[in-house]
């Protein structure tokens, strides 16, 4: 398919009917549909033949002219009686007004039979293959070209479409969305459905893997002998969904191929994902942009002590990439064995854990003139080095209810004889989907008593 893009500015209403006039100052073409699944591939810096069905026009010309320059192989059957499939926005301010398509469908193909001749010849020199399925009639023989696939021993990914899977039997790996999903399956209407439901998919048609996409839910695979793996979305802002798809299945192949794990794969796809849905129209990722990402998740130093806005950032994050944050608070004012057990029990609830500190003018406020016995910037650089801590910030009020309604964590932790109804933060977490959980310190350790025997 080509995409192309007419961009404009709007000032006035016409006169022939109540619509905005765009005045065209740009003409913008990309590729579209499997064209843009091919061009991600090209992107990341992998060799790639593109086999599709194409019109005899200009529009055909253009769609080639985009993919060669780029570095993609084009391999195209050219119809007689078909037209390029082309998708028309007209832009303005960044705002899609209108959608015009030009297509003309043709359910029995003739092309077929020169289509699966073109990517068997492929398929000799070629690591992976992919099936971008759009139901325009160029795979409406898929089962014979993963039939293919098979016999040249390259893994097939699908990106299906339509509401019979049953076409797709034995690919290695298929990517529905998830609304394709419970097209198949029926209604999911917990997690536990759609892992079940997943699984049992899977198995039905003898895929190696399947992986779901689930926009701001994020993905979940499913893979032989192994539990559902789930991923939180990465993307920080929606700007435009368009390709999104198209992005997960170049990246999730790209790295497939080299690392022959599903996991990493997926990794990488969703970090892909994250930031082309960031960005307008039709978008790709570069090698480089994807590994610098990466790169970022995995030497991230952006942890030890933090301002609650500087912290707040590193919880989006760690939260869009599926980490579970827990937090706990208090003065800690004399670090002792007491605190440290319970440290480690509140992180064994989640992945990180924030610990949020009373200031000075606080403690003084609950515990008497004469606290706190270490000062702020003492106390939090005690705590930084407790291994099971992974972030310590502070508040300033008497309790810490603002700064957690700021930083909603997803797991709230408080030691003592508490009621879950009387823990200050309680309610805010619980409305938003998380838990609250009173967990005791350890019996012979108290700051009090520690004072009290330095008579301090």
């Amino acid at each position: 398919m080509l995409d192309r893009y007419w961009h404009g500015g709007t000032s006035r209403i016409s006169p022939e009917a109540p619509v905005q006039v765009v005045k065209v100052s740009n003409i913008e073409d990309r590729p579209g549909g499997a064209a843009n699944v091919a061009l991600g591939l090209a992107k990341l810096g992998l060799s790639v033949t593109l086999v599709g069905v194409v019109g005899h026009d200009e529009n055909a010309v253009a769609l080639e002219r985009c993919l060669e320059s780029s570095g993609v192989i084009c391999r195209f059957v050219r119809s007689e009686h078909l037209p390029t499939i082309t998708k028309l926005r007209v832009m303005s301010r960044h705002q899609q007004l209108i959608r015009l398509d030009f297509e003309e469908r043709d359910d029995c193909l003739s092309q077929n039979e020169a289509v699966a001749t073109m990517v068997k010849e492929c398929l000799t020199n070629s690591d992976a293959v992919i099936y971008s399925d759009y139901q325009k009639g160029c795979l409406a023989d898929v089962p014979s070209l993963i039939k293919l696939s098979n016999n040249a021993k390259v893994p097939s990914f699908v990106d299906p479409k339509g509401d019979d899977f049953s076409i797709y039997r034995g690919a290695t790996l298929v990517k529905p969305n998830f609304v394709e999903f419970e097209t198949i399956v029926g209604t999911c209407s917990s997690e536990s459905d759609i892992q079940t439901k997943g699984t049992q998919l899977k198995e039905q048609f003898g895929w190696d893997a399947l992986l779901v996409t689930r926009g701001e839910d994020g993905l979940v695979l499913f893979e032989n002998d192994k539990a559902p793996f789930s991923l939180a979305t990465s993307a920080k802002e929606v700007y435009d969904v368009t390709g999104a798809g198209d992005t997960v299945i170049a990246a999730l192949t790209a790295v497939y191929v080299t690392s022959k794990r599903f996991t990493d794969a997926v990794e990488y796809a969703n970090q892909a994902a994250g930031f082309v849905v960031g960005k307008l129209g039709t978008a790709s990722i570069t090698a480089g942009q994807l590994d610098a990402i990466m790169y970022q998740r995995s030497h991230s130093t952006n942890f030890g002590v933090l301002a609650p806005a500087e912290l707040l950032e590193q919880i989006k994050l760690a939260q869009m990439s599926g980490e579970k944050v827990v937090f706990t608070n208090g003065c800690f004012d004399i670090l002792h064995p007491g605190h440290v057990a319970y440290m480690k029990q509140a992180k064994a609830l989640g992945d990180r854990l924030i610990v949020a500190v009373n200031t000075d003018a606080s403690v003084k406020r609950l515990k008497g003139e004469k606290r706190p016995i270490n000062d702020l910037v003492h106390r939090m650089a005690v705590l930084e080095g407790v291994g099971a801590i992974d972030w310590v910030t502070w508040f300033d009020e008497d309790t810490p209810k603002e700064l957690i309604e700021t930083l909603s964590p997803d797991v709230l932790v408080k030691g003592g004889d508490y009621s879950i109804d009387t823990i200050v933060g309680a309610d805010h977490v619980l409305k938003q989907g998380g838990e609250v959980k009173v967990l005791s310190f350890v019996d012979g350790y108290s700051t009090t008593s520690i004072i009290e025997k330095a008579n301090l």
